[in-house]
């Protein structure tokens, strides 16, 4: 399983083309569009834990961002082991694995569209706000499959600092995921926190920080009979998934750095001993992983 949440999974630069976007407005650059900006990068991640085994892989990416009038928008779409590099658990599009693993975050503004502000306090601005992720998965394979559609409410926070911050809960539809219990029905809550702070001028470009995460819970899962090895129960009802970047932007290219920590990636119990036909391992879905990005915007 690819990013998520997220990156995520996956997932790997939200928000980092919102510099980009304020980049284009100071240094004027030539792209494809004044308000959808995008890029494409070459992703490597390294212990990586959205399902129940550790994953390396390096692949390709497509990411945009855009805000205009009452529309704000981020989204990414991976091509999951282009390349044909990773680590034993790792599969992608020419060998069986997933063939595409998107996800896309739609924001409505409800002040714009409605002509009504709605600001109070340190709330700027009001959305309906989405986030949906979809795996391709193998061809004929559902249990690699996943689509989930979270869906709720959005915020913009003024903080009075050099900064921007914006707050998003939602409730979650769970179609496919990946043979799960939970499929097809209502299935908990996502509250997602997302910030970025410029920091300074390096090397000729920009330097910033980045940073987003997503709290789920209220999830069946951690109530189903999928019972590990120890009799326990491998999946949970809540996760974790945390990302903090360092991001170098130029007019065109960009660099990252990502530490990502997970607490119950993907609901995985972690420590659960699992055997799925060639030997018994142990969950590792706890803990710190990381990516690095190189990426050419336009």
């Amino acid at each position: 399983m690819m990013k998520k949440t997220l990156l995520a999974a996956g997932a790997v630069l939200a928000l980092s083309t919102s510099f980009t976007a304020n980049a284009a407005e100071t240094a004027k650059p030539e792209y494809v569009s004044d308000w959808w900006h995008q890029s494409v990068n070459v992703v490597g991640s390294y212990h990586t834990r959205f399902g129940p085994k550790i994953n390396n892989d390096v692949y390709l990416e497509y990411e945009a961002f855009a805000k205009k009038d009452w529309f704000d928008f981020y989204g990414y779409i991976d091509i999951p082991k282009t390349f044909g590099w990773g680590n034993g658990n790792d599969k992608g599009v020419w060998d069986d694995g997933s063939r595409m693993f998107m996800e896309i975050e739609p924001r409505f503004s409800i002040d714009k569209l409605t002509g009504t502000s709605l600001a109070f306090g340190p709330f700027k601005e009001w959305y309906i706000a989405n986030n949906y992720i979809y795996d391709m998965g193998a061809h004929g394979d559902d249990a690699s499959k996943q689509s989930t559609w979270y869906m709720g409410l959005g915020t913009d926070i003024d903080t009075g600092l050099p900064m921007s911050l914006s707050l998003n809960v939602y409730a979650k539809y769970q179609w496919q995921n990946y043979g799960a219990s939970n499929e097809n029905e209502w299935d908990g809550y996502r509250f997602k926190v997302k910030y970025f702070v410029p920091i300074t001028q390096l090397w000729g470009g920009q330097l910033s920080y980045i940073g987003f995460t997503n709290f789920d819970w209220g999830s069946d899962l951690g109530d189903d009979n999928f019972i590990d090895n120890n009799g326990k129960h491998a999946r949970t009802s809540n996760s974790i998934a945390s990302s903090h970047i360092l991001a170098l932007n130029y007019d065109h290219w960009h660099y990252s750095v990502v530490a990502r920590y997970w607490h119950n990636g993907g609901q995985w119990n972690d420590d659960a001993s699992l055997n799925f036909g060639d030997g018994d391992f142990s969950v590792r879905s706890t803990g710190w992983g990381g990516y690095l990005v190189v990426g050419y915007n336009f």
